[in-house]
């Protein structure tokens, strides 16, 4: 999309990161007021109404000569609620050290020692752990706590105020390790969860422990950093007060990749994806899911099988558009679930009426194909599932080796400077 003087309810839709009812409501409130068209009443934006909204120029600022960035020295992450490694390998493809990892799931951690056999897995409940040894000996503290409702009494939640809840454990080890940065990994909802109350909690909780969070908190989009899925992730940074230095997220890229990239030989793999084993449809849906063609949902489904497949829900609002989805092979993946079988969030193969496979599930999260699942087959869709896309935690990690190397360039500096002095 090039830039422009006027943008359709959609293209402001996408450039925004917002779902279309929300700018319909903003409209109808005042918040945002659409331009109607003369002729056809269609809402449009003008661009300086979007160019307030930094995920405009997030939009258009795309690069294509990467982050990378090469460590000025070795730098090391302990990381909490690991799951599979996603975050892990991606922080380990950018240069950095995983120094320890702790997560309760014994699949995944079985995971986990399979593939690095040398990383420190600290396998069972994050409450239960004592991380004081890895005090002031840790650069990064990464995390993607479930997102857990706790009560916001008065002006400012303190950090006892969230006892009991994931994010009182993570600013817990935060607070115990000292890291110069912290980075939380959430969904996008996280953002207007009770009306905001609850990503402001914790931003007051981290600022009682000693760290600056990086403001606006920034939602990134999977598929503008080499993923081929609509996954968005949240990512809550917070720097330790005594730290002066600047952290900026990771760029975006102009390439969007589609499924045939991840599933096929090409940019993102230099092979077809591997066979592997599968769930599977039962024959109700499979019947129904045979008739959907590639990018197509419920509503392509005749009339008759819509109502009696959508049941209750085809009289409800919106478009619920993941229900008896089929994925076309040239747009990316919807974000994928931890059941793929499951209602109301099918992602059925463009050719074939199934599941994606394990290892098609993988390919779409980017995992490298040597990377090996452990436990049922259902345990791994969950683990993938429920991981961070590995090339969108390589591209943070690259962000977070610049923070870390002009930190290290500084002290170098005033080193220098003292010696000079002396």
């Amino acid at each position: 999309m090039v830039i422009k003087e006027y943008y359709s309810l959609s293209e402001a839709s996408e450039i925004l990161g917002k779902n279309p009812e929300t700018l319909r409501r903003w409209d109808n409130d005042g918040k945002l007021a659409a331009v109607r068209e003369p002729m056809s009443n269609y809402r449009v934006y003008k661009k300086e109404q979007l160019e307030i909204f930094p995920e405009f120029k997030s939009y258009f600022d795309k690069l294509d000569d990467g982050n990378f960035v090469e460590p000025l020295k070795e730098y090391s992450v302990l990381e909490l609620f690991a799951g599979a490694g996603g975050l892990a390998i991606g922080m380990e493809q950018a240069g950095l050290r995983c120094k320890a990892l702790n997560e309760i799931d014994k699949w995944a951690c079985q995971t986990l020692r399979e593939n690095r056999p040398n990383w420190n897995v600290l396998e069972g409940d994050i409450q239960e752990i004592d991380f004081t040894e890895f005090k002031n000996n840790i650069d990064v503290v990464t995390g993607g706590f479930p997102c857990q409702a706790f009560s916001y009494a008065g002006k400012k939640l303190g950090l006892e105020d969230a006892r009991g809840t994931l994010f009182y454990e993570f600013a817990r080890v935060v607070q115990e390790t000292r890291p110069k940065i912290c980075i939380g990994e959430n969904v996008r909802g996280l953002l207007s969860h009770d009306n905001g109350k609850t990503l402001e909690g914790m931003i007051s909780i981290l600022d009682e422990i000693g760290y600056n969070v990086v403001l606006p908190v920034r939602v990134l989009k999977a598929i503008n950093y080499n993923v081929p899925q609509k996954r968005e992730r949240l990512i809550l940074v917070g720097i330790r007060k005594d730290i002066n230095a600047e952290y900026k997220y990771p760029k975006p890229y102009s390439e969007i990749y589609n499924l045939k990239d991840a599933l096929k030989k090409g940019k993102l793999f230099d092979s077809n994806v591997p066979k592997s084993q599968g769930a599977k449809y039962p024959q109700h849906k499979k019947d129904v899911l045979d008739l959907v063609p590639p990018k197509g949902y419920w509503r392509d489904l005749p009339l008759d099988i819509q109502k009696e497949y959508m049941q209750k829900s085809f009289f409800l609002g919106g478009g619920k558009t993941g229900m008896a989805r089929r994925i076309g092979w040239d747009e990316p993946c919807l974000t994928l679930t931890c059941s793929p079988a499951q209602k109301q969030t099918e992602r059925c193969h463009p050719d074939e009426t199934r599941p994606f496979t394990v290892r098609e599930y993988a390919r779409i999260q980017t995992f490298p194909d040597d990377w090996e699942f452990k436990g049922s087959i259902s345990q791994q869709y969950k683990q993938i599932g429920n991981a961070v896309p590995v090339n969108l935690a390589k591209e943070i990690g690259y962000s977070l080796v610049r923070f870390l190397n002009n930190i290290h360039l500084t002290e170098k500096i005033k080193i220098s400077a003292e010696v000079e002095t002396i």
